[in-house]
């Protein structure tokens, strides 16, 4: 990968993340008749925070934030938001004090969610938490925060929602390099590959990274922020911004979104969400989380059961993390 230029990070991933086979899942499914096998890149076992797939992103803005100096790191976020907990987490790790301005755009007013999941983390890394009142325009509220902070002599490092810019994207660019290597060391080729899309930075970076490998893979993205239309959009402009920072980068490349697991909207739950949870959990004892991963996992098992897979496929599933969320969510979890 000597010819493709990658900028610098903080190393806050210690290892691979590992790639297993879902055997249990796979005969809960009657999949064997049709030679089908399910694995899952397990991007929930990064080490800090609780795990998840931000962490990729953030190795890439704290060295950016490294570079330029910044005294205080500030992003925004959801009131539940993943992205925010593993800034806070990454912060605490790196010394450096953080912001987060966080939304309460979903419609779930009762107490654990408004105090309970990434929510209680954030605190617990130290962050300063700044929650957007009900009438607040978001985008000038950030902005204000910023201009107090740099008024007082701070110097501030913006990330955006999710970490989704091309520098933010590379940390799916390393995984999906990580992902070919695997692929060698277990002697098979993934066909497809599934994982949710929200700011879509992952999605995108994995596309970036398969592109730039000149690797042929279906990447499916369900979109659990935005509708389809909107998220192709955002998915495809990160692609060519991030392919962009490469001087011999290719621009051919295709942005698979559905949206049929968006049910009333972000955060809110949808029965298929909850089978989709339930069943990874009795059956491989693994966490899928509510909002991400629990949505995306739910239009695989759509695919799998409609048999718009075909006979003999490798499916690699993107575990995201997310699991702090489900204690935020237990209301509408328990049976």
């Amino acid at each position: 990968m000597s010819k493709f230029t990658f900028p610098g990070k903080k190393k806050l991933i210690d290892s691979v993340t590992p790639i297993i086979r879902l055997n249990n899942f796979e005969r809960s499914l009657d999949l064997v008749h049709d030679e089908i096998k399910i694995y899952v890149k397990r991007d929930d076992l990064t080490a800090l925070g609780g795990g998840g797939n931000k962490t990729r992103k953030l190795e890439y803005h704290l060295h950016q934030a490294a570079l330029t100096g910044a005294t205080k790191i500030v992003t925004t976020g959801g009131l539940q938001s993943n992205h925010a907990r593993l800034t806070a987490a990454c912060c605490a790790h790196q010394n450096i004090p953080c912001t987060l301005i966080l939304s309460n755009n979903v419609a779930i007013q009762d107490d654990e969610y408004q105090s309970n999941g990434n929510l209680l983390l954030d605190s617990l890394f130290g962050a300063e938490i700044i929650k957007a009142l009900p009438g607040d325009n978001f985008g000038e509220l950030t902005e204000s925060v910023i201009s107090q902070y740099e008024q007082a002599g701070e110097k501030v490092y913006f990330i955006p929602l999710g970490g989704s810019t091309a520098v933010g994207c590379m940390g799916y660019v390393d995984a999906a390099i990580e992902i070919a290597e695997q692929e060698r060391e277990m002697d098979t080729t993934f066909t497809h590959i599934y994982v949710a899309n929200g700011s879509s930075g992952t999605q995108a970076g994995l596309i970036a990274g398969f592109t730039l490998l000149s690797h042929l893979v279906y990447i499916k993205g369900y979109s659990v922020l935005f509708d389809k239309v909107v998220t192709q959009q955002n998915t495809k402009r990160l692609v060519t911004e991030t392919l962009a920072l490469q001087a011999s980068a290719s621009s051919v490349f295709s942005v698979n979104i559905d949206d049929s697991q968006l049910g009333k909207g972000y955060g809110l739950i949808t029965k298929d969400m909850r089978d989709a949870l339930e069943c990874l959990a009795r059956t491989e004892g693994l966490l899928l989380d509510p909002v991400y991963s629990g949505k995306a996992f739910a239009g695989l098992m759509h695919d799998l059961k409609a048999k718009k897979i075909a006979r003999g496929a490798n499916v690699l599933f993107v575990m995201t993390g997310g699991t702090p969320g489900l204690f935020a969510y237990s209301r509408y979890l328990q049976n």
